[in-house]
């Protein structure tokens, strides 16, 4: 071992990088063409609220000063939305950043992590850099397996991740089964419930997580303006937690941690009237319109509850990503989920998805 890698945490070498796929522009270059529809990332088609661009524009004249490290605006507006204690919402660099503090504020080295296989890319790399143990269930036919990853907690069990709707799959766990897992878990376990996709979910049965909150249980529900409200780009998401858990995690925050730009965007998001309900009704009409022409295909996919469809291709999912690379579209492998012949598509526009399909029927036929 060189002198350079002593220097280096034991744990890192555990870590390995999030890799976010070819964007379009690299496609672009790499195949000179001059359009790519972007099906990889679960962004959203139709774009920010003109509210929330026009608040941008405004703002861009303001960045040279630092930002309200306390995004008091933001948090009094969802604090007021969402009925819960200010004291107890945490505004971060998406939600990712508020998983990364959990880890710092709350895991200690040899403690245990549990969540669902496969799993969102930070759960493990979070995990990994607290030098914690991992405990990875794995899924049950697309589902969280909820049982397994009860029996999995110990003793020196620290944190347990929810992906409802689930990521990749676009599964949920419903009203009851989350309230069972609430009633049997110890009380030294922290459960995170990612919801990054909450704001798609139409089935009546999702469960109401900011309650748990309220009654101030060991929880913490993380979303995101990155989905339904289009601000992949800017970086923002945020945590609710009971005051008593939200704290520590403040206390690690990076001071100003939230650009001013994504703070005013967020603001403005929240107080557009149509911003949810325009892509709500787009995913819908995608989604029924996908799950028709996978039909057609005879292709099986995962009924979903999210803004993508994890469907199997019955071909290499590497070799199914290169051909529709080259016909213009891109959509995430199942490889690196652990499923080689599906990929996950996100449902686009109604144009977008046409594209996808006739890209995906020239291949398979």
């Amino acid at each position: 071992m060189s002198a350079k890698e002593e220097l280096i945490r034991p744990t890192i070498n555990r870590i390995v990088p999030y890799s976010p796929g070819k964007s379009s522009a690299e496609v672009m270059r790499e195949l000179g063409i001059t359009e790519v529809t972007k099906l990889a990332s679960n962004e959203n088609p139709l774009g920010p609220s003109p509210a929330a661009i026009e608040a941008m524009q405004r703002a861009a004249s303001e960045v040279f000063v630092y930002p309200d490290p306390l995004c008091v605006d933001l948090t009094d507006k969802l604090a007021e939305m969402l009925d819960v204690d200010p004291e107890g919402i945490l505004i971060g660099r998406g939600s990712d950043e508020i998983i990364h503090m959990m880890g710092l504020a709350f895991v200690n080295p040899g403690e245990s992590v549990v969540y669902s296989a496969p799993p969102f890319a930070l759960y493990p790399i979070t995990t990994r850099l607290m030098d914690a143990e991992e405990i990875a269930t794995p899924h049950k036919d697309f589902y969280h397996d909820l049982p397994a990853m009860l029996a999995a907690v110990t003793d020196n069990t620290k944190i347990m991740f929810i992906s409802n709707p689930y990521n990749p799959t676009g599964t949920i766990l419903t009203a009851d089964e989350i309230a069972e897992l609430m009633e049997r878990l110890p009380e030294h376990v922290i459960v995170a419930f990612d919801e990054a996709y909450f704001e798609y979910v139409d089935a009546p049965d999702f469960p109401d997580t900011l309650e748990y909150v309220r009654q101030g249980r060991n929880c913490i529900v993380l979303r995101t303006f990155s989905k339904i409200y289009a601000l992949a780009g800017l970086r923002i998401g945020y945590g609710i937690a009971p005051p008593q858990l939200a704290r520590p995690l403040k206390q690690v925050r990076e001071p100003f941690n939230v650009a001013g730009i994504a703070q005013v965007a967020a603001l403005a998001s929240l107080d557009d009237p149509d911003q949810v309900r325009r892509t709500v009704e787009n995913n819908q009409k995608g989604r029924n319109y996908l799950y028709e022409q996978f039909d057609a295909l005879g292709l099986s996919y995962v009924p979903t509850q999210a803004n993508f469809i994890f469907v199997d291709v019955g071909m290499d999912s590497q070799e199914c990503f290169d051909q529709l690379m080259r016909r213009g579209v891109t959509v995430r492998t199942g490889d690196i989920f652990g499923f080689p012949t599906f990929i996950r598509v996100t449902i686009g526009t109604p144009e977008q998805n046409a594209r996808f399909i006739a890209a995906l029927t020239d291949i398979l036929q």
